[in-house]
């Protein structure tokens, strides 16, 4: 009996070195790739210039999708990533906010300008809005649920409430859900960038 145990430890080993090397050739052991949010897109900006996705390189960057008739999540959130940026202090000056238009029949780039320039929004935010198909294409890119709601002038637009911060090179971070305090916004805008 006691010549049995090696020879069990021996197999035993083996099997495992086995299985791991099964495991290693499958990928089991590969980190997960990334979270597939972001991508190409062709806008214009509030001031009327085209814009694509290298607005989002050299910065961290919040973006977020809505309307500028949006009577609460738009608002809500706009001024919480505000105060979200005073709080960063020095490090505001790493981050910009893009919104991007979900409206885009009624959001033109003089509309954006408008509404974006209110003092309680983040300083040196970008609008960004564009053609149906390329508003629609954004938001595919990000994965944004949005749909007309209602008929006549005062439609609204149903639409995913998150932000998403992008690094510096334009790649998915994380979300930053709705209802987040502008403190916790900038805990999470300061650990991304350490």
């Amino acid at each position: 009996m006691p010549r049995r145990i090696p020879i069990l430890i021996a197999a035993c080993v083996l099997s495992l070195i086995f299985l791991g090397a099964v495991a290693w050739k499958t990928g089991v052991f590969e980190a997960p790739a990334p979270a597939a949010v972001g991508g190409p897109f062709q806008l214009v900006d509030q001031n009327g210039k085209p814009a694509d996705e290298s607005l989002l390189k050299g910065k961290w960057t919040v973006v977020f999708f809505g309307f500028t008739y949006c009577p609460d999540v738009c608002p809500t959130t706009l001024q919480a990533l505000a105060a979200a940026q005073q709080q960063l202090g020095p490090k505001a000056d790493k981050l910009q906010v893009v919104f991007i238009s979900l409206d885009p029949a009624r959001d033109t780039p003089a509309q954006l300008k408008t509404y974006l320039g209110s003092d309680t929004f983040p300083k040196g935010i970008i609008g960004l809005t564009g053609t149906p198909e390329q508003v629609a294409a954004a938001a595919k890119a990000y994965r944004v649920y949005f749909k007309k709601n209602g008929e006549g002038a005062d439609y609204l637009v149903d639409h995913s409430t998150a932000a998403y911060l992008m690094d510096p090179k334009g790649r998915f971070d994380r979300v930053i859900p709705f209802g987040v305090s502008p403190e916790e916004i900038a805990r999470q805008v300061s650990e991304a960038m350490r």
